[in-house]
């Protein structure tokens, strides 16, 4: 394909979309997801996404429930997983999370005072974790979890980055759409 037919077809893809978007979120999401063209992972390798399932319930265990959606949401955006990032925004404000923490995870940095040090640790290492072909993991964001998680506690907090990571990385290579939560 040309690039110019690639654009094209973008462009059209983006048309609808916007056009369906204006009529109802819904009705945008349903033309989005009968446009999807890629494999049901959970259907077509069920055994793997049962694995999955398995390895994401251990990873959460004993791990306050606003932690893991934070570090959630931030590997989410990070990956740009839309799909991931509506399914855990969703589920951390019926865990009674705050708009205003939802809206500055992308920023907490600039925005510490929103944050303890214990999560800013963990959304410090989420981030070195996700970007780690970008440096590694410091040792220095190491340290700083370490500081705040004991020996069990930083094993769950580094097995549910990678839980999410992987869940990121499935739902942006079978093309999920973004409300399409079948939970």
């Amino acid at each position: 394909m040309t690039t110019q037919t690639t654009q094209t077809t973008h462009a059209t893809t983006t048309t609808d979309t916007s056009a369906a978007a204006s009529a109802s979120p819904s009705s945008a999401i349903a033309a989005a997801e009968a446009a999807r063209t890629r494999l049901d992972f959970a259907r077509s390798a069920r055994a793997a996404f049962r694995a999955l399932i398995g390895f994401d319930a251990a990873a959460r265990e004993g791990l306050d429930p606003a932690l893991v959606e934070l570090i959630q949401i931030r590997a989410s955006l990070l990956n740009h997983c839309a799909y991931c990032l509506h399914m855990h925004t969703n589920d951390a404000r019926k865990a009674g999370e705050s708009e205003d923490r939802l809206h500055l995870v992308a920023v907490w940095r600039e925005a510490r005072h929103f944050f303890t040090a214990k999560e800013q640790a963990a959304l410090a290492l989420t981030e070195a974790v996700t970007l780690v072909s970008d440096g590694g993991v410091p040792d220095a964001v190491y340290a700083e979890a370490a500081a705040h998680f004991d020996d069990a506690e930083l094993a769950q907090v580094l097995a549910l980055i990678c839980a999410i990571n992987t869940w990121n990385r499935v739902a942006l290579a079978t093309g999920k759409v973004a409300g399409t939560d079948e939970r």
